[in-house]
Protein backbone atom coordinates (compact mmCIF):
# COMPACT_ATOMS: atom_id res chain seq x y z
CA UNK A 1 0.00 0.00 0.00
CA UNK A 2 1.63 3.06 -0.96
CA UNK A 3 1.55 6.09 1.78
CA UNK A 4 2.01 10.17 1.00
CA UNK A 5 4.88 11.28 2.06
CA UNK A 6 5.81 14.79 2.28
CA UNK A 7 8.65 16.37 -0.18
CA UNK A 8 12.11 16.01 0.75
CA UNK A 9 12.55 20.01 0.69
CA UNK A 10 10.61 19.25 3.81
CA UNK A 11 12.21 16.57 5.46
CA UNK A 12 15.05 18.05 4.84
CA UNK A 13 13.76 20.79 7.88
CA UNK A 14 12.61 18.06 10.03
CA UNK A 15 16.14 16.21 9.47
CA UNK A 16 17.47 19.66 10.85
CA UNK A 17 15.39 20.20 13.84
CA UNK A 18 16.58 16.64 14.80
CA UNK A 19 20.11 17.67 14.68
CA UNK A 20 20.29 20.00 16.52
CA UNK A 21 17.68 19.10 19.14
CA UNK A 22 15.39 22.44 18.61
CA UNK A 23 12.02 22.92 20.48
CA UNK A 24 9.42 22.97 18.42
CA UNK A 25 5.73 23.15 18.26
CA UNK A 26 4.02 20.83 16.00
CA UNK A 27 0.35 22.08 14.78
CA UNK A 28 -1.32 18.89 13.00
CA UNK A 29 -3.78 18.91 9.99
CA UNK A 30 -6.84 18.50 12.72
CA UNK A 31 -5.31 21.98 14.56
CA UNK A 32 -4.06 20.06 17.48
CA UNK A 33 -0.89 20.74 18.83
CA UNK A 34 2.21 18.89 20.43
CA UNK A 35 5.56 20.63 22.13
CA UNK A 36 8.58 18.86 22.29
CA UNK A 37 12.17 18.14 21.82
CA UNK A 38 12.74 17.28 17.84
CA UNK A 39 15.13 14.15 18.51
CA UNK A 40 14.60 11.61 15.22
CA UNK A 41 12.51 9.91 12.03
CA UNK A 42 11.33 7.04 12.40
CA UNK A 43 10.09 4.52 9.81
CA UNK A 44 7.93 1.60 10.70
CA UNK A 45 7.06 -1.70 8.67
CA UNK A 46 4.59 -0.06 6.05
CA UNK A 47 6.75 2.74 5.51
CA UNK A 48 5.65 5.47 7.75
CA UNK A 49 7.56 7.89 8.98
CA UNK A 50 7.70 9.60 12.61
CA UNK A 51 8.70 12.57 14.05
CA UNK A 52 10.34 11.37 17.58
CA UNK A 53 9.46 14.23 20.24
CA UNK A 54 10.54 14.39 23.76
CA UNK A 55 7.59 15.93 25.22
CA UNK A 56 6.76 17.01 29.01
CA UNK A 57 5.16 13.51 29.28
CA UNK A 58 7.96 11.36 27.85
CA UNK A 59 8.25 9.97 24.27
CA UNK A 60 5.67 10.67 21.47
CA UNK A 61 5.70 9.83 17.67
CA UNK A 62 4.24 12.21 15.62
CA UNK A 63 3.35 10.73 11.68
CA UNK A 64 4.66 13.08 9.51
CA UNK A 65 2.06 13.40 6.83
CA UNK A 66 -0.16 14.32 9.95
CA UNK A 67 1.59 17.81 10.18
CA UNK A 68 0.41 21.29 8.95
CA UNK A 69 2.87 23.74 10.43
CA UNK A 70 5.81 23.10 12.61
CA UNK A 71 6.94 26.46 14.66
CA UNK A 72 10.62 26.08 16.11
CA UNK A 73 10.37 27.16 19.69
CA UNK A 74 14.65 27.41 20.06
CA UNK A 75 16.16 30.97 20.32
CA UNK A 76 18.32 31.34 17.02
CA UNK A 77 17.21 28.52 15.18
CA UNK A 78 18.22 28.21 11.14
CA UNK A 79 14.40 28.45 10.56
CA UNK A 80 11.17 29.73 12.71
CA UNK A 81 8.25 27.96 10.37
CA UNK A 82 7.77 25.25 7.80
CA UNK A 83 4.10 24.43 6.24
CA UNK A 84 3.46 21.37 5.01
CA UNK A 85 0.91 21.46 2.70
CA UNK A 86 3.44 19.86 -0.24
CA UNK A 87 3.15 15.89 -0.46
CA UNK A 88 4.21 14.27 -3.11
CA UNK A 89 3.98 10.42 -3.49
CA UNK A 90 6.76 7.66 -3.70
Amino acid sequence: MAHSLISCELHDYIEVACMYSYQVRLILKDQSTVEGKAKDILTDAEKREFLLLETESGSQQVELISLDRLQVLTPGARFSEVVFSDTCEP
